[in-house]
Parts: C-alpha cells; structure tokens; sequence
C-alpha cells in the first residue's frame, strides 16, 4: 500500500483503493460531468507536464481564483507534484488585496474563474507591470484558457513526472493562503504537505463509514473545504460541487449527499426557512409541526432523556423530521459546521431532528482542525467543538487563551518573522480565542480581541451575547459593541421576512425595510426579543440600547469576510455616527434609535 507523506500521493491511494467513476463532479449547462480516479490523475499530470513547459519550478508560486469547480482541482494538484506552491485567492477579493498577493507571493501563473475575475487581474498586471500570466476557466474566445496548459502538456507526455516528486518532501511548502485581512494587511499562512496530511489522518477517524458522496460549496479558497476535499479523496467519497450558494436546495436534491460542510449562518438560514414553512401550515399539521420542534429542542445525547421521551422523537421523526430530511436530499447522514460558533439550539435540533451536526474549530494557521464532534457515542457534546485531535496537544493560558501544538500548526508568516514572533511562543500556537476544557471537551467562549471592556472595568465577550440574540426569529444579524462605553448597545438587522408575518397579524402596514426599522412597534418588537434573550446575562454585559439597520452585512458590502465572519472594525466604521448616537441618547427612556 502506498505511504502517504505528501498531498498527491492521495491520488494514487484514491485509485488503488477506492478506483471512483466519480471522484470529482462538476455541472456544466444544467449536466453533471464526472470525472473518474483515473481520469482525476491522467488531467493533474497534463496540467504539471504543461506547467513544467511554461518554466514553472519547485517553488514558484501560482494561483487559483475561483469558485469551486472539478479545474479548482485538477491545478492545485498540477502545481503541488512538481513542488511550486499553490496560493488560493477568494473570487471577491478587493483590488488591493489582490495587488498585495500577487506581489508578496510573486505569483508567476494564475487560473481565474472568468472574464470578470480576468478584467479584475488584468488590469492589476498592467498598472503594476506584473510578469504574470492568466488563465481562463471559463471558455472565452479572446481569452487564453486553462486547456492551453493543459494540452502543452498533452503534447509533452514523454515528460517523466517522478523525478519532480521524489524531490518533494512532507516538511516542502504546500500552499501560501493569505489571511482575509480583517485586521490590516494579509498574512501569508505557510502550510506543508505534512500540516495537511496529519489534519486529513486524524479528522478522518471521525468519519462515518457510510458516507460515499458529498456535496461541496463552501469556498476551496478557505483551508476548511480544502481540507475536507482532500480527506473526501482518502476516504473515497465523491465530491460534488453545487454550483452557486444560489442553488444549493436543488443541488441537495440532486446529488442527494451524505455529507457536506457549512459554517453557522447557513444553518441557521435553513432552520429560519423550515420554522416559517411551519407557521404557514394550518390544523393538526401545525400543531404537529411544533410539537416535534419543542421536542427536538429538548433533545439530549445517548437517551439521557428516558424512553418515554425516545418513543414520541420516533414518532416526531417519522411524522415530521424526515420531510426535513428529504429537503436536504433524503439521504444525508452527517453535516460538519466549522468557521465560527454554532449555537447550541442548532445542533440540539437537528440532532433530534437525527440530521448529525458535527461542530468543529481550528484556524487557517492549524490546517484547519484542532477539535471537533465525533457522530458515535461519547463523541459529541452540545455547546463545545469536541475532543481535541488525538495527534495534538492544547492548553488554555492564564488569560484564557487557547494554545496548541502539533504536526498540522503552520510554518509560519510568508515573509513576515515578527508576526510569526508574535503568534509562536515556545513552540506553542497563540490562537486568538478563548475558551475552556470541560470534561476533555474543548468550548470556545470568545476570540481574545474582540472581548472589550466597559468604561466600568467589566469584561464583555460579545460572540457569547450574539450567539444567544440569534435565538429569537426575529434577529437575523448582530453585532454588540461597547468598548469604553458606559454600557454594550448593539446593531440589530432584523429578519423583514419573519417581521412581516409579525406585522400582518398585528394590523400593522408593512413597507420597505428602510421604513420598517423606523416604526416604534418593530422596535419595540426587537427590543422585547433582546429584552428576553438579555435575561440570563449580568447587569454590566446586558444589552441595553438597540440601533436597526435595513441592510444585511454581506460579503460584497464589505462587513463580512469570504467564510461569512463579521468584519467588526469594518462595520464599527461604516455605522459609527449611529453608534454615537445610541450612547448620546443613553440618558433617555429609548432603548433603540
């Protein structure tokens, strides 16, 4: 059996041991194309052969600036067998960002998605004289395509490729992804064959067997997918990819997955959107429909609810869970949510719901996973992101901060030693979260620089209070603020769609969102939601003003970055004249401006 110590020896190991017709898949013009193991080695070593003749060497870096899609993988692994290094580049990034990368990284050779993303480099490349070549994925008549690579190397199959590999090491550069710059200038994230292997080694353990086909949406740009996708290869599951964020619901349908992988809005998207399809059912159905829901909501793990419980959850999943089910394709067996926190309802719902939600955690610098929830017994825990992987170590500092050690904790900053300094102590990884042991499980109560503190001197961890607002079907984002101020306000975008509803049955004319946040009944509406979630919190951390904005954060907006976390600095800046406002006025009876 072959050794794996380096990323494309997954290839080989696919074929030997799984030999897929469908180790990749693609929509093209409404079919899906499949790509089998073989067909998956025979295009990456075209595209290595065709790269080697462009004068690519062990080393140099190229990029890949796209959404998912089978070619996002036939490049990654063309460059990495013949040692240069791969930089993933998120499709919306700015202009400047890209400007940075592609002169830090002093990239030779990049693959874009299309003509918009081309127009973008282009004229990068020509206002910074950049010797850069681009790619198309898309087929554009006056554009040079990826095939052009690809066929260079058709006609150059004579070139042996092993002797490229056997130079190849597990401690070689993989990949250079650059952080999404939420705090200032990119950093380069060096990551090894070996960082990415150890990662896929150990969070595989924690697979289900059963599950052969996964769907795949979330961006290969970010380390998380990416990751997945090669464990995906180890394991011989067929992946998917759905062709837009747009049409996920049909994707699900057809494809039909056993797995995939989301980040936290996303499922709290399909849950918000399963609860208003209950308001709309009438009779006996509705009633059925929300007495299934407050008995997923009290769902404990391994029958610790008692028989009498697991008898009526048997019948709530026939009757009502397995139309959830069905809408996620019928046949999904465990869904992996990661990138930010999952609140604890969620997971308890869907759980009951038996649709296994694995939380986990790591950062872009750990390749991705340090901890995460396991589907069999004594492996998952609500309200924490699981065991720590067995080949790493953690600790949690004085101050509460995590820190970890091990095979899959990056090289460091590209360029960059004293940030590298900054964040690696004695052979420990400074993560930047906060968070505590509980019983072997690791919970994550707060990222260190988003904890402030009040002008009193109390501690606010912001995530925690977000988490629990987000409860109520009214809230759809949030983000608290406070840092100096006498109290913490927050700014609320509310759900218009649940609104609505509310405001129909309340004789109340609803309009535009624009004109909805100034009525004094949705106010006071969203005030008594954050009044009620406010209940459990200490006086100095409770939310005590409430300002609404009628547009949603979004990536193109800027306040979100590419795995849907909140640029806070961002929005701090885009909504400060509202924020003075909230405190100017905190003197009088008005809870929210």
């Amino acid at each position: 059996m072959i050794t794996i110590s380096r990323v494309f020896d997954l290839l080989t190991y696919n074929k030997q041991q799984h030999n897929s017709v469908d180790a990749l898949a693609g929509k093209v013009n409404g079919e899906w194309v499949k790509y089998s193991s073989n067909d998956f080695i025979t295009t990456v070593n075209e595209v290595s052969r065709g790269l080697l003749q462009l004068g690519i060497k062990k080393d140099d870096k190229v990029a890949v600036m796209s959404p998912n899609r089978p070619e996002w993988n036939f490049c990654d692994f063309g460059i990495m067998q013949i040692g240069a290094t791969q930089v993933p580049m998120y499709p919306t990034l700015a202009a400047n960002d890209i400007k940075f990368i592609l002169n830090d990284a002093g990239v030779k050779i990049i693959f874009v998605a299309d003509q918009l993303l081309y127009d973008k480099v282009n004229k990068i490349r020509e206002e910074s004289n950049l010797e850069l070549s681009i790619y198309t994925f898309e087929k554009i008549a006056t554009l040079p395509h990826w095939t052009i690579v690809q066929e260079l190397g058709k006609q150059n199959h004579h070139i042996d490729l092993e002797p490229y590999k056997s130079l190849i090491g597990p401690d070689d550069l993989l990949t250079l992804i650059y952080t999404s710059g939420t705090t200032g200038t990119p950093k380069g994230v060096m990551l090894t064959h070996h960082n990415l292997i150890s990662n896929v080694m150990y969070s595989s353990k924690l697979y289900p067997s059963d599950v052969k086909r996964a769907l795949s949406f979330l961006p290969l740009s970010h380390i998380f997918e990416r990751m997945v996708c090669y464990m995906y290869i180890y394991l011989g599951i067929s992946i998917y990819y759905a062709e837009s964020l747009e049409t996920i619901v049909p994707n699900l349908a057809e494809v039909k997955p056993h797995c995939f992988t989301t980040v936290p809005r996303l499922l709290e998207k399909i849950y918000d959107r399963i609860v208003s399809k209950g308001h709309e059912l009438t009779g006996i159905k509705k009633s059925l429909f929300f007495w299934a829901l407050a008995l997923a909501h009290q769902y404990e793990m391994e029958g610790a609810n008692g028989y009498l419980y697991e008898m009526k959850l048997k019948i709530a999943r026939k009757l009502i869970f397995s139309k959830w089910r069905d809408a996620l394709g019928g046949e999904i067996s465990v869904i992996v949510s990661g990138g930010a926190a999952l609140q604890e309802r969620l997971a308890r719902v869907f759980w009951g719901a038996d649709i296994k939600i694995l939380e986990g955690y790591g950062l872009t610098e750990t390749s991705p996973v340090i901890a995460v929830n396991g589907p069999f017994k004594g492996q998952c825990k609500f309200g924490t992101v699981g065991h720590v992987l067995e080949n790493l170590e953690v600790k949690i500092a004085e101050d509460g901060e995590i820190l970890c050690k091990g095979p899959s904790v990056m090289k460091g900053y590209y360029n960059n030693p004293e940030a590298t300094a900054e964040v690696m102590i004695d052979g420990w990884f400074h993560t930047g979260d906060i968070g505590v042991l509980k019983d072997g499980f690791l919970a994550i109560t707060d990222r260190k620089k988003e904890v402030f503190k009040t002008a009193g001197g109390k501690y606010v961890a912001p995530q925690v209070l977000e988490n629990k607002f987000k409860e109520s079907i009214y809230i759809e984002q949030i983000m608290v603020v406070g840092e100096n101020r006498r109290f913490p306000s927050a700014l609320i975008v509310p759900n218009f769609d649940h609104l609505k509803d509310w405001a129909v049955k309340n004789d109340i004319e609803f309009t535009t969102p624009a004109q909805m946040i100034k009525s004094e009944k949705i106010c006071d509406k969203i005030w008594q939601e954050v009044n009620r979630l406010n209940e459990n919190f200490g006086n100095w951390e409770k939310v005590k003003k409430i300002a609404l904005l009628a547009d949603e954060f979004t990536i193109d907006g800027g306040e979100l970055t590419p795995k849907l976390s909140m640029k806070r600095k961002v929005i701090l800046m885009k909504h400060l004249d509202l924020i003075e406002k909230l405190y100017k006025e905190s003197d009088s009876l008005e809870k929210h401006v």
